[in-house]
């Protein structure tokens, strides 16, 4: 037995009972505790058992970091999403268009502007003035340009680029070819001729 001296099948009683059965160990070098024990077994069998680690749940003295900049950001995500295109973390000096909008909210806000929804609302105006156009969750861009247009008295200059844009992105997309003419020209019955 050169292997490990600890022992975590049975106990020590049951181990000598066994060697005493296989005549491993002789009647007469029998331990003297062994009529003892066999005379007044314990009320609870001594066997190996892992100590159980008592996991108690202590209260947390560091909250949870909220920045204010994170509940704007929330926000954002909420009213406008992702956005088209995806981040591009290969760029070092990529600045999302959601953390354009966290700088123009608080460079806002120094203003002294105080209301949290007419300040968000601010902020997409500011940026769509400088060329970012956030799109709402849930709307087609199309008519969510058109109704952002409307209700947002946009530069009838800057409207004209807008609308000459998607024009041009509409038709690298789907160019328009001579439309054929209509079936019906071309088919000429003998009768009619």
């Amino acid at each position: 037995m050169a292997g490990s001296r600890l022992e975590k099948i049975g106990t020590v009683f049951t181990r000598v009972q066994n060697l005493l059965r296989a005549g491993v160990i002789k009647e007469s070098e029998k331990p003297i505790w062994f009529d003892v024990y066999a005379a007044f077994p314990p009320q609870r069998e001594p066997v190996y058992q892992k100590q159980r680690k008592y996991q108690v749940k202590i209260a947390d003295p560091i909250p949870e970091i909220f920045y204010r900049e994170d509940k704007i950001r929330a926000q954002f995500y909420a009213v406008y999403g992702n956005g088209p295109r995806a981040f591009e973390l290969n760029r070092p000096n990529f600045i999302s268009v959601c953390q354009r909008f966290v700088e123009k909210y608080q460079e806002l806000e120094k203003l002294g502007d105080t209301d949290e929804d007419r300040l968000f609302e601010e902020t997409g105006k500011a940026l769509l003035a400088e060329g970012i156009i956030l799109r709402k969750k849930g709307i087609s861009g199309q008519a969510q340009q058109h109704s952002s247009q409307v209700t947002e008295g946009i530069d009838p200059i800057l409207q004209m680029k807008l609308k000459d844009m998607l024009k041009e992105m509409q038709e690298e997309q789907h160019p328009v070819d001579n439309p054929p003419e209509s079936s019906e020209s071309h088919q000429k019955t003998p009768a009619t001729e």
